[in-house]
Parts: structure tokens; sequence; C-alpha cells
């Protein structure tokens, strides 16, 4: 399957770029995003990838757009790479996270069960490979990775499969894996393949990929200029969840202080909501691209450190307020 971005429009919409700003791609992968935003405005865009085959296609791009610079890189340190350039602040920051159509569709990455591969799975070729840890963790280090970072209700008895097998032989082929979750596994959900949320937490254990979204959400305050949004898409509820709980912390949906309690002085809210529900694909979008289905996009602007709180149910700030932070204060 070719790449297609998804939530494209909803993104556009979100991401609202103009003319004269600076917006950052930080995971290009098929550069979807980026052409798109480049379309969109007059604008400046910078793509980041740590995938090596993802940075050779923003480089192409840079070789023939003038607004579009490339840099190699995990999006968690953002900040370091932006400075390669002089650049401290940008104006819009998109990240679609997880695993590209491209990375899935390239058997020898192994990130897909699928396709027959090598157990695999890495973003960049150094560190370990999921057959690396499949191999090394015992029974419990496993079933806390599959309960953990894969949601897996069954991940004890899968656990405790893969050390029966691997005393045997190695587990060294994506499908290998595949075929011993699904002979494990008691309980399948309709529409979801048995080993999904295995290969899920493998993956994002091998590219730290939770820990790279922690990082990304506490650098956004400090990279982007008031009146400056923040799109996320998810594809899994951990991810999700973390970026939810991260803004509704750093907004005036926060916790407030009890009033029976000493007076405290706390931060001003850093983020307003553009959207409180969270915007999923349509079910055209989902039918012409059936990848589409687990995305979840959330996005949020920047207030000024000085900003008046935004009081509760207010509409999202229209492009125009954005563009002129001080006209969001109550």
């Amino acid at each position: 399957m070719s790449h297609v971005p998804v939530l494209l429009e909803a993104m556009l919409q979100a991401l609202a770029p103009a003319a004269g700003e600076t917006v950052v791609d930080a995971t290009f992968g098929g550069g979807g995003y980026s052409r798109a935003i480049l379309d969109a405005a007059d604008c400046r865009v910078i793509g980041l990838d740590r995938d090596p085959a993802a940075v050779a296609r923003g480089r192409a791009l840079a070789a023939r757009e003038p607004r579009f610079s490339m840099l190699e890189g995990a999006f968690g340190d953002l900040a370091q790479h932006l400075a390669t350039l002089g650049i401290e602040n940008v104006d819009g920051l998109v990240a679609d996270l997880g695993v590209s159509s491209f990375q899935l569709d390239e058997a020898e990455r192994g990130f897909s069960f699928q396709t027959a591969g090598p157990l695999d799975m890495r973003m960049v070729a150094a560190g370990e490979t999921a057959a690396d840890l499949v191999a090394r963790l015992d029974e419990r280090e496993l079933a806390r990775l599959f309960f953990e970072l894969g949601e897996e209700p069954e991940a004890g008895r899968i656990a405790r499969a893969i050390v029966g097998h691997r005393a045997e032989r190695p587990i060294t082929t994506t499908q290998e894996l595949a075929a011993l979750v699904t002979a494990t596994k008691r309980r399948v959900k309709p529409g979801r393949a048995a080993a999904t949320q295995v290969f899920q937490a493998l993956r994002l254990a091998v590219n730290d990929e939770l820990g790279e979204l922690d990082r990304l959400l506490a650098a956004a305050p400090d990279l982007l200029r008031p009146g400056g949004r923040l799109v996320l898409v998810a594809f899994h509820s951990l991810e999700d969840r973390r970026i939810k709980r991260c803004i509704d912390a750093q907004s005036e949906r926060r916790a407030k202080p009890s009033r029976h309690l000493p007076f405290v002085a706390t931060a001003r809210p850093k983020w307003h909501w553009l959207e409180r529900k969270v915007i999923k694909p349509t079910p055209a979008e989902v039918a012409r691209n059936p990848r589409a289905r687990s995305a979840r996009l959330r996005a949020a602007v920047r207030l000024a450190d000085d900003e008046e709180q935004v009081p509760a149910g207010t509409a999202p700030p229209s492009a125009a307020a954005l563009r002129n932070p001080g006209r969001l204060a109550a």
C-alpha cells in the first residue's frame, strides 16, 4: 500500500499555516503532511525523521523546494535539531506518531506480521531488535512489556509460550512470532489480528516511542510561539492518553486548588484546546485508507505566558485570533 496521509484535511484545519510562518513536521515519513502544508501557505516547513529512508525522501524534496529543510533525528530532541538551523521558536508543530506505511510495507524492516521478515522493528539501524528483546527478557519482563505497552490481556500466557518455545529454538522472524501468539491466545477481538498488541509493545520498546513523545510534549511549550499550534495524531490509547493528560494538566482544564487550602500561586495555563473532543477519521476516509481507522487527532494552541485564562466552554479561537494572541484573553 502506498503512503496515504491520515486526517490530512483535519490536520491542515487545526494547524492553519499562514504566509511567513515556520512549521515543523516532526515525523516526515512519506512527506504527505509537509507537501500539504507547503501547498496551503507560503510558509517555511522543516521536516524531521530518524528513519534514514525518510530522511532521504525529505532531502530529495528539499533539493527542489527552497521553503523546505530536512533534519535527521528523533523528535524527542527537536529543540536541539532546530538549534542547528538557528531556530528557537516556531509557529506550528505537527507529528503523526507511530509507524509509517513505508515501514510497514518493507518486509525487511520487520514491523509487520503480514509479511515474512526478520524480527527487527528498529527505526534506525542501532540498538536492540525485537528479536533481541524476545530472546533476552525473562517471562515476567515479557509479560509486563506486553501488558503495559501492548495492553495485551493474555500477556502472561503469551510470555510463557515464548519462553517455552525459545528453549528449543530462537524466534527470529515476524511470522514465527505471529504464529506462536495466534496459537497461544484464547480470545481475539473481531477485526483485530491476534498478534497486533504484542507487535505494538515490541515496537514501542525497541524505539522508545513513548519516551520520545514525553520529551516532545515537555519541549513543545518552549518551542511554540504564543498562538502557535500543536497538532498530534496518535494511533493507540497509550499515546492518546499521554497527549490528553499532558495538555489537560497545562490548560484551563487543569485541576484547580481547593478553596479550603491556603493560596499558592500557580503557573498560568500554557495551552488551550482547539477542540475538546478527539478528532477521528470519517467512514469515507477509513474506506479509502483502512490504516486510518485507529487515528486520533488532538490539537492545542500555545497561550502567552502572561495570558489570562480562556474560559471553559469557549469556542476554539479563530485563525485571526491565534495570530494576535492578545485576543484570546477573556
